[in-house]
């Protein structure tokens, strides 16, 4: 065989299939057309189906697995051109345009801004980040710093939501799904675990050790090397208070060395994560949706169909857009058997009418679709 006339065999036949794909388009349009004039949904479940079908029939054992493969992307591609024809009943895609129209040029520089913990937290440090000189309000917890923003009593939050060892913070996930909040702004910190005591203690003496879930589990190769409770509790910055304030003298806390300073504390061992490249991503929340200019990140929370290629149908349509996929992490959905919640962080920008388009073209298609916002983040 010559290779050579082989591939100009495949082009050929790939001219040919070029030309009968633009008549299936022209097609496609009439019937998109017909869809919207009659009030029918775009996805067609049973007229899929029975094309696949067909088309393993047609195609012999051998082929059969891989022209439904092929049908099954051009049907993803014919549904999102109908999208296109199709007026959106989304009302996702006026929100975008209004926070792009009425979002200020600049970032604030000061705000009221809720924050989890007390001072000296993670949270805190996030905040003075992002914020030249912020009003901070504490809380225990997460639900408390969405309920200061949702009542008026702050205009932003600051919350963790990733951790480069640990993971997605899903509780503040979930919270941004039942508060229908926005993020606007995430920054990535370097987070540093230590291990504070009392001045005078010394670490053979430390029975039990208090800190945060996460830093804890940041932290659980060191915590196994030694004999002690460890205690969970809201945030590392109270524990690191709750040491200070103690009777005990046999307690100690995984903490900042910025707590040790703020609650005169001494540092029995620092740097105790299991990793070095230890970062956090905190993200600032709205209960308004706003776009600052720059922004270049969307995140979004999708529900999935348990079948086959519906994850690939996702990926690949931002693939056709170029839109990079920085994150993807998927969570199990409590009461249901095998089906997950996919975490999607996107490089794109909602200025740009097809990345608009096909943001708007899932929330109509899927169950649930959540958009968390888009912002840039800072370093």
């Amino acid at each position: 065989m010559d290779i050579n006339n082989a591939r100009n065999d495949i082009d050929k036949i790939d001219n040919e299939l070029v030309e009968l794909i633009k008549k299936r388009m022209e097609i496609v349009k009439n019937v998109a057309q017909y869809k919207q004039e009659n009030s029918l949904p775009v996805f067609d479940k049973s007229r899929e189906r029975e094309i696949l079908n067909r088309v393993a029939e047609l195609s012999g054992e051998e082929l059969a697995n891989y022209n439904q493969i092929l049908f099954s992307n051009l049907f993803s591609v014919s549904r999102s051109y109908q999208n296109r024809i199709i007026t959106s009943q989304s009302p996702l895609k006026p929100k975008i345009e209004n926070a792009l129209k009425n979002t200020p040029d600049i970032f604030p520089s000061r705000a009221v801004v809720a924050c989890q913990g007390v001072e000296g937290s993670y949270s805190q440090a996030a905040c003075d980040k992002l914020f030249s000189n912020p009003n901070i309000m504490y809380f225990n917890e997460f639900e408390g710093v969405f309920g200061a923003v949702d009542k008026g009593l702050c205009k932003y939050g600051i919350l963790p939501i990733e951790n480069s060892t640990a993971g997605s913070v899903n509780e503040v996930y979930d919270l941004m799904k039942k508060n229908k909040f926005y993020i606007v702004r995430s920054i990535q910190m370097r987070i540093e675990h230590n291990l504070l005591a009392k001045k005078g203690a010394k670490l053979s003496e430390i029975k039990e050790i208090f800190s945060h879930e996460q830093a804890i589990n940041q932290c659980s190769e060191f915590l196994k090397s030694l004999d002690v409770k460890v205690t969970v509790c809201e945030n590392t910055a109270m524990a690191a208070k709750y040491v200070c304030e103690s009777e005990r003298n046999d307690v100690a806390a995984l903490s900042s060395r910025d707590c040790a300073d703020l609650y005169n504390l001494c540092i029995l061992s620092d740097n105790v994560m299991n990793s070095d490249n230890n970062y956090t991503r905190f993200i600032c929340i709205s209960k308004n949706l706003e776009i600052y200019p720059g922004a270049n990140k969307v995140s979004l929370m999708l529900w999935l169909p348990h079948k086959p290629g519906s994850l690939y149908n996702i990926i690949s349509r931002l693939s056709s857009l170029g839109v990079n996929l920085t994150k993807l992490e998927s969570r199990p959905i409590a009461g249901k058997n095998f089906e997950f919640m996919f975490y999607f962080d996107l490089d794109a920008n909602v200025a740009s009418p097809d990345v608009v388009r096909l943001l708007c073209e899932l929330d109509d298609e899927l169950e649930q679709f959540v958009y968390l916002g888009s912002y840039s983040e800072v370093f």
